[in-house]
């Protein structure tokens, strides 16, 4: 459904962007014909554009010529030689007159030939980062919100409110409201407080945008750089044991567990994998083959 939707809103915006677009050959001298303006044809070279357009500055500069529409005429004259003085941009016009229904490539051409050039290249990485960013946060916070309210209605959070209502009131309870819907300011002041954690659906967070992360990229690479040589020193140069932490780590990239499902189990559980040395080939591969036959024997 999103996604339908999704594709009738571009197709439409493609349309209305195509019926406001100018034709290929207007976006250069609006309706007039560059040569034209000049008096030229289209097989003239450089030196005749040239002397075309001196002697049409004299007599229609608007130092020489205090006429309103003589300035304007002017106006395009200039525009015109701007145009074809240029063998780039003259080539450009060129084509959009061969080519006058290859509408969004002319005018890409001639935006880029006028426009590109002008634009700080960092200024576009700066924008399109804000851009996604922004669009990555309204998304975060959108499927956060989704999920919230999908947990809100099931039985598991409900029976939470009123465990969290209990002891709030220290166990007492309103009894004209007995087994009744509680009050929805008191739901609403009570699930603020629980922390919901929805796994692909985390809390909105400043840190996760691109641009945050952009910008943290040195330290990220530098902290990443000086945890890989502190490791090689520890374990590799001074063959020293592991730290908890450390082979914890092990075991869950062994296991390959995302942190928080390593998170989630429990600590005698997280001992036992621990001492069994996941990371060492042999001991994995028993422990795999005791987890295949315990999965059989279940079956």
């Amino acid at each position: 459904m999103a996604l339908s939707m999704l594709s009738s809103l571009l197709f439409s915006s493609l349309l209305i962007l195509l019926l406001l677009l100018k034709p290929s050959v207007a976006i250069y001298c609006d309706e007039d014909d560059c040569y034209d303006l000049l008096g030229v044809t289209q097989s003239a070279n450089a030196s005749e554009i040239k002397k075309a357009y001196y002697k049409l500055s004299l007599k229609h500069h608007p130092d020489k010529n205090p006429d309103p529409e003589s300035k304007k005429l002017f106006v395009k004259i200039a525009n015109a030689y701007e145009i074809l003085k240029d063998e780039a941009t003259r080539e450009q016009y060129d084509y959009a007159i061969a080519h006058p229904e290859e509408v969004f490539y002319n005018a890409a051409r001639y935006y880029h030939a006028y426009y590109g050039h002008k634009t700080d290249p960092r200024a576009v990485l700066v924008g399109l980062l804000l851009v996604v960013s922004a669009l990555q946060y309204l998304n975060q916070c959108s499927r956060y919100s989704q999920a919230i309210n999908m947990v809100k209605k099931t039985p598991a959070f409900k029976n939470k409110l009123k465990a969290l209502e209990l002891e709030r009131s220290g166990g007492v309870t309103n009894k004209k409201k007995g087994h009744k819907q509680m009050d929805k300011k008191v739901e609403e002041d009570l699930s603020n407080e629980l922390e919901l954690q929805i796994q692909g659906a985390e809390k909105p967070s400043m840190w996760n945008l691109f641009a945050v992360q952009f910008l943290l990229l040195p330290y990220t690479l530098g902290k990443i750089l000086y945890w890989q040589l502190c490791w090689f020193w520890r374990y590799q140069i001074k063959k020293a044991s592991y730290t908890w932490d450390d082979a914890c780590y092990l075991t869950r990239t062994c296991l390959k567990l995302p942190p928080e499902h390593w998170e989630n189990i429990n600590d005698q559980m997280k001992d036992d994998l621990v001492l069994k040395r996941l990371w060492e080939k042999n001991n994995m591969e028993n422990y795999l083959a005791e987890m295949r036959k315990e999965s059989k024997r279940r079956r």
